[in-house]
């Protein structure tokens, strides 16, 4: 029985150093600039960029497949953060991307709701809470506006509700590069 039980240790520690040693040889480095362009993105995990993610919008930026401008969560301070990053001009949104909506969050209706659970399972930050056949809620504060929730709600007892600008969520009108002084 010892000697059963030290042949497996034995084993388990060769087949370790061996899975070690092959996890340093044969690493993948990542592409350090994608990580870079990532950690600018928001984090919203959106879609508004056309992409499922923010991970493959970087991984399409670093590639040159798509454009900066194309992250309404980002905004125009987002473009200009990757604009000098990349070492390219500004380019503001137009074209097939759309601007960004004023900040807003989503609101769920308690009397229409049925507990269905599809907000909660299309909702890319888990913004929303509640269990099946009950009604859900939105925790406002990790709510990022980006509207995946509204297409599976098969009551539409969700709505989008405008954040009224005070000075807890006040930022500049102005783009950032546009104050930037010349010097």
């Amino acid at each position: 029985m010892l000697s059963a039980l030290l042949v497996m240790s034995g084993i388990a520690i060769v087949l370790g150093a061996v899975l070690g040693f092959a996890a340093i040889k044969f690493r993948v480095e990542g592409n350090p600039l994608v990580e870079k362009i990532d950690a600018i993105l928001p984090q919203t995990q959106c879609g508004q960029c056309n992409y499922p993610g923010c991970k493959p919008y970087a991984t399409a930026i670093a590639a040159g497949e798509a454009d900066i401008n194309r992250c309404p969560p980002g905004g125009e301070e987002g473009i200009q953060k990757l604009a000098d990053l990349l070492g390219v001009e500004f380019k503001p949104f137009g074209g097939e991307t759309n601007a960004p909506k004023p900040k807003s969050v989503a609101f769920i209706d308690e009397n229409t709701c049925i507990g269905c659970t599809l907000c909660i399972q299309a909702c890319p930050v888990d913004a929303i809470t509640g269990a099946a056949k009950q009604m859900h809620t939105i925790i406002s504060q990790e709510c990022t506006g980006c509207e995946l929730c509204l297409a599976p709600c098969p009551v539409d007892c969700i709505s989008m509700e405008l954040i009224e600008e005070n000075i807890s969520n006040w930022k500049w009108k102005y783009p950032v590069y546009a104050l930037k002084v010349a010097k």
